[in-house]
């Protein structure tokens, strides 16, 4: 057996990254938003054991929904990935071009166990650019194949290794295959397989035994004639050995699953749900179709499910003779290697054994799959056929005459197959170009219409997603997702009349239930929401609220299991006011899954309804353990312990801030919020930093700019905050509290009446009740020494608030100075633009309500500042159906997004003692002027 050389190594990985370089820039498409994209167990805040608890798509083992699949290896590089790169796709496909390099490798040393050089390296390089293997290399949920081939390999070499030069057995290599095995296993089922590739290698390639003189030797031993063979007992007991190990591998597999099969429907496989014979005849003709994509890769398809391949009905059915041909072929092959020991014989039992054992798990033949076919399973059968390939090269090629023909079409297979593989990578670039070029081979599978059409809603291109949809609804007229995906595009058009009535179709579709038979067993648990979707969309009419709620408890009755239903019932149960019962649904829905972070929230947004901020801050903090970058669950958590008036919570509250700007750095809320927690905290440059960032971000923050002018006033920079006002009043002209606060900066510290004036009576025309805007309008006219206007306007503001005594003792005391005036025989009007000067003090503006915006109506603050900016309001409910549209049947489909529903805010403790000190210091001033004015 000759060793593997650098050169060939080199050779073989060179022409890997030949074909597959371009893969490096293909995104994550088909499978892979489900097992990379969407799956929680790749990220570092998830647990390490949750990878053996869960699946390969991140759902636990022990949920009837889940796949079954159980692949934490494969699972753990992926999140390797993730901790180096997160979400760079390059960084996936790039790890998989290595990992096929190295299998490529391996496949070359198995080779030289029964190939000579040359043959060994044809079949090494044939397998390195076969086009059958781009949906296991440049998909990346292909890894689980590549990993479990290359322990695989490396378990049958251990195991060749387990024979000393003395026929004696060898246990280290034995025991290093039982780990490597379980290791193949643990990155995909089929590698448990290689267990029977071995058995095959020991007894008719390391034993040399023929099925003949296998058969002979067990008739004697039956007789009683020889003893046991000393080699014969030897193979038996190393045979048990993988046996039992096998075994043990099996029973600890089937308790992982909890002796359950996953649950498939016939859209998934049409054949597992046909009636005798035609699942048999149907099963048994894959295998031919199944063995001409080896030998012809031409046309090549990402989903081979649904109608691809239509049922083998009838016994006389011409595509049967396909079958025969091929069980034909595949005999003769058996028949050949069993009867002989020559060399050629050993090679194609082992070609064999390679193709048939590793594909039983996907053969449909002893158990049903989730698919019709599938390319990637094809990843180690092609490893049998590329050494019955080589082998077939080198028969002909040792004919003197057939010698450079054969080399010639060698080069012509590898070159062609090189060029295949390496257009089929840009194939998967993204999910339209995969999904169209699916369609170019097979127009029968409804769930490639629907999947184009999810490509081109994710581009928003809705009128052309629903003529796929609807595409799909023809070709496959009940298939339940595809009637989901039109109602869910007719909604994201605003048709919602027709939506509804794809929805109903849907419905219509679903099994009726019947009593005593297990829902879950006749349908796929998502197609169920269709009742989900279907709520969610007739709940926007205030009317039918009940009737969206119906729906939701008939989902629950088919299924109380469906925590989405309870998810979803329990925001409609809140947005009808009936708290103790969305509490009670989300409740229900813990109990279900208690890991998911979003349920937490929307339990703690029905607290704060309820009034119970403790045990809503104590639920934000249960999803902020499960996901401590929960990103409304740190905001609203955050606002909520400012809004609580406790000192004691501003550092963590500022804390869960910062994080959420980490999350969210372009989100103009969390900088405005981190500006308002500093300036409770009277950390006035930290709060002007964080409000210059909000507005940066937003021009036209109606909140971060008036509180900002705010901070100016209160920092004794008025001059400052006119310019902010300025741009404030650009931007929402009618902000009544930014004139007042314009007007009190120009009147008292710009000594501009004028302006002030322009101010106040801008707010009169805006709303005419305003006393606040009419009193420091009076002040005004009082100023220009106006005082019949200024008694006049302070008796319109004494009619307008009958119970303002600082209005009624101002009106006095212009009255009082009116009738000295008079009596001295002093005009009572003086020149435009006159002021009062001397020992006459102004009447300065009445400050108490501006202090009030001050001490208790700081805009903008906590929610209301969200709410003032409204498409910004980050204070909303929100559950795992969130930013997902429809679930239907497909990888893509999901549930329509819920309503948002806003919480409002009261004033803390601290807040009312704030204004009670404003107001007290505004009627002390009012005294103080009293005083003046009287002694006068």
């Amino acid at each position: 057996m000759a060793a593997v050389s650098w050169k060939e190594i080199l050779l073989l990985t060179g022409l890997v990254a030949g074909c597959y370089w371009n893969s490096l820039s293909c995104g994550f498409v088909f499978d892979d938003v489900s097992a990379i994209l969407d799956n929680k167990d790749l990220r570092p805040s998830t647990p390490l054991r949750n990878l053996f608890l869960n699946d390969f798509w991140g759902t636990p083992m022990a949920e009837e929904r889940s796949h079954k699949s159980y692949r934490p290896l494969t699972v753990l590089t992926f999140r390797l990935n993730y901790l180096f790169t997160e979400l760079s796709a390059a960084s996936y496909h790039l790890l998989n071009v290595v990992l096929h390099a190295v299998v490529c490798v391996l496949f070359l040393r198995v080779c030289r166990l029964f190939l000579d050089k040359t043959s060994s390296l044809v079949a090494a390089l044939l397998f390195a650019v076969h086009p059958i293997h781009t949906e296991a290399v440049t998909g990346v949920v292909g890894r689980a194949e590549l990993l479990s081939s290359i322990f695989l390999l490396a378990a049958f070499l251990a195991y060749t290794k387990s024979t000393s030069a003395d026929h004696s057995i060898v246990w280290a290599p034995i025991a290093l295959t039982v780990v490597l095995v379980a290791a193949a296993t643990l990155c995909k089922e089929q590698g448990i397989t290689v267990v029977g590739i071995c058995c095959v290698h020991e007894v008719f390639v390391a034993q040399g035994f023929t099925l003949p003189m296998l058969l002979d030797t067990l008739r004697q031993v039956l007789r009683g004639k020889d003893g046991f063979p000393y080699a014969l007992l030897q193979t038996l007991l190393k045979l048990i050995v993988l046996v039992i190990s096998t075994l043990l591998l099996v029973i600890i597999r089937v308790q992982v699953i909890q002796s359950q099969l996953p649950v498939f429907t016939r859209f998934d496989n049409p054949a597992a749900v046909s009636p005798t014979p035609t699942r048999q005849m149907t099963f048994n003709y894959l295998l031919p179709v199944n063995a001409w994509l080896l030998l012809n890769p031409s046309e090549l398809c990402c989903d081979w499910t649904m109608g691809t391949i239509p049922l083998v009905e009838s016994i006389l059915d011409l595509r049967n003779l396909a079958t025969l041909v091929f069980y034909i072929v595949l005999g003769l092959l058996a028949y050949h290697s069993l009867r002989h020991r020559h060399s050629s014989a050993k090679t194609v039992i082992m070609a064999l054994s390679l193709i048939v054992l590793p594909f039983i798990p996907a053969s449909n033949l002893f158990f049903p799959v989730g698919f019709v076919v599938a390319e990637r399973v094809l990843y180690v059968p092609s490893m049998g056929f590329c050494v019955l390939v080589a082998h077939g090269f080198k028969i002909v090629s040792h004919k003197g005459h057939l010698k450079k023909i054969s080399w010639l079409m060698i080069g012509v297979l590898l070159t062609t197959h090189a060029v295949k593989t390496f257009n089929r990578n840009w194939d998967w670039e993204s999910e339209y170009t995969l999904f169209t070029s699916a369609l170019k081979v097979n127009k029968n599978n409804a769930k490639l219409w629907n999947n184009v059409g999810h490509a081109l809603e994710n581009q928003n291109n809705y009128a052309r997603a629903l003529q796929y949809f609807l595409q799909a609804t023809r070709v496959q007229p009940d298939d339940i997702g595809a009637h989901m995906n039109v109602g869910r595009t007719y909604k994201n058009l605003n048709k919602s009349k027709e939506a509804e009535d794809a929805y109903l179709v849907a419905k219509s579709l679903m099994p009726q239930v019947i009593p005593g038979k297990k829902y879950a067993t006749r349908v796929a648990p998502n197609h169920l929401n269709v009742y989900i979707n279907l709520a969610n969309l007739i709940r926007a009419n205030e009317s039918r609220l009940e009737e969206a709620d119906q729906l939701y408890r008939q989902a629950i009755s088919m299924r109380p299991d469906f925590k989405q239903a309870y998810i979803s019932r329990g925001e409609l149960l809140l947005k009808m006011n009936k708290l103790t019962e969305a509490r009670d649904a989300y409740l229900r829905a813990l109990e279900l899954d208690r890991t998911n972070a979003d349920l937490w929230y929307n339990l703690a947004i029905v607290n704060i309804e309820m009034k119970d901020p403790s045990e809503a801050l104590k639920n934000f903090n249960h999803a902020l353990e499960l996901n401590p970058r929960h990103k409304l669950a740190l905001f609203n958590s955050a606002l909520l312990m400012q809004e609580s008036g406790e000192p004691k919570f501003w550092p963590e509250a500022n804390r869960r801030f910062l994080t959420y700007v980490e999350e969210e750095p372009e989100d103009a809320n969390g900088y405005f919020n981190l500006g308002m927690l500093a300036m409770d905290a009277n950390e006035n440059t930290a709060a002007e930093r964080w409000m210059r960032k909000a507005i940066d971000l937003h021009a036209g923050f109606r909140s971060a700019l008036f509180n900002l002018a705010l901070l100016y006033s209160q920092s004794k920079r008025e001059i400052e905050a006119l310019p902010v006002l300025d741009e404030l009043l650009r931007h929402h002209p009618e902000h009544i509290k930014g004139l007042i606060l314009k007007g009190d900066i120009l009147m008292n510290h710009k000594k501009d009446t004028h302006g002030a004036k322009i101010c106040f009576e801008r707010i009169l025309r805006m709303d005419p009740t305003n006393v606040q805007g009419k009193h420091n309008l009076c002040v005004v006219y009082f100023e220009e020494r106006d005082l019949p206007r200024a008694e006049r306007c302070l008796e319109e503001t004494l009619a307008l608030a009958p119970n303002e005594e600082y209005v009624r003792r101002h009106l006095s005391i212009v009255r009082s100075k009116m009738a000295a005036m008079s009596a001295a025989g002093q005009p009572l009007t003086s020149a435009e633009g006159a002021t009062i000067t001397g020992k006459e003090e102004k009447l300065k503006r009445v400050k108490e309500g501006t202090e009030e915006v001050a001490g208790s109506e700081e805009e903008g603050r906590g929610v209301d500042a969200v709410r003032a900016e409204g498409g910004d309001e980050k204070n909303v409910r929100k559950s795992s159906a969130e930013s997902l549209g429809d679930m239907g049947m497909d990888k893509s489909e999901s549930l329509d997004s819920s309503q948002s529903d806003k919480r409002t805010k009261g004033k803390s403790s601290k807040e009312i003692k704030d204004i009670e000190k404003k107001r007290a210091a505004a009627l002390k001033r009012l005294e103080e002027i009293e005083r003046i004015l009287s002694g006068d």
